[in-house]
């Protein structure tokens, strides 16, 4: 993969939690947040790398009522999202920490710093990933929401997960879990 001694930042299509296109600005990476299912009783989600391929990456199953449901990563077994996703030590559902495939631990924080309304830090407390929304007053874009998910680019590895765990923690706060 090129190096480009920049982050990956994946301009996210259209802002919304119920299915986007995360595109690369330089076309090293696309994922896609999908709907594939939305009932009474549950939502399914699929997130794809569409870098490599259409195959689901991961699977997002929430409950009834927008509660958490379970998570799989590809075929692997399905995981409660409260035990991928832990809440912190300070009881706040907006900070939760979860153990990437590499099996060190990272945390999503909501609203940490003033120019992104996600963080996403490792143990050593070094930013990882972030989400930022569409700064007010700037103008509206062909395709595009605004809003980005930048990733470290030492970190392409995990941007499957990022973007899982991301999905979840917005959820948590759009539906006040």
């Amino acid at each position: 993969m090129t190096s480009y001694g920049m982050p990956y930042l994946l301009e996210d299509k259209t802002g919304n939690l119920t299915g986007s296109h995360f595109v690369d600005i330089n076309d090293r990476l696309r994922l896609m947040l999908r709907c594939t299912t939305r009932g009474s009783t549950h939502a399914t989600y699929i997130i794809c790398n569409t870098t490599a391929g259409t195959e689901p990456v991961v699977t997002l199953n929430f409950g009834s009522n927008n509660s958490l449901g379970t998570i799989a990563f590809g075929s692997g077994p399905q995981v409660p999202m409260s035990s991928f996703l832990e809440s912190s030590p300070n009881g706040s559902a907006k900070s939760r920490t979860f153990t990437g495939s590499d099996g060190n631990q990272y945390r999503w924080s909501w609203r940490t710093t003033q120019s992104e309304e996600w963080t996403c830090t490792n143990a050593s407390n070094h930013q990882v990933a972030s989400y930022s929304l569409k700064v007010p007053g700037e103008p509206e874009y062909d395709h595009s929401s605004g809003c980005v998910l930048t990733i470290e680019e030492a970190y392409p590895h995990l941007a499957a997960e990022m973007l899982a765990s991301l999905t979840i923690m917005r959820h948590i706060v759009a539906h006040d879990l």
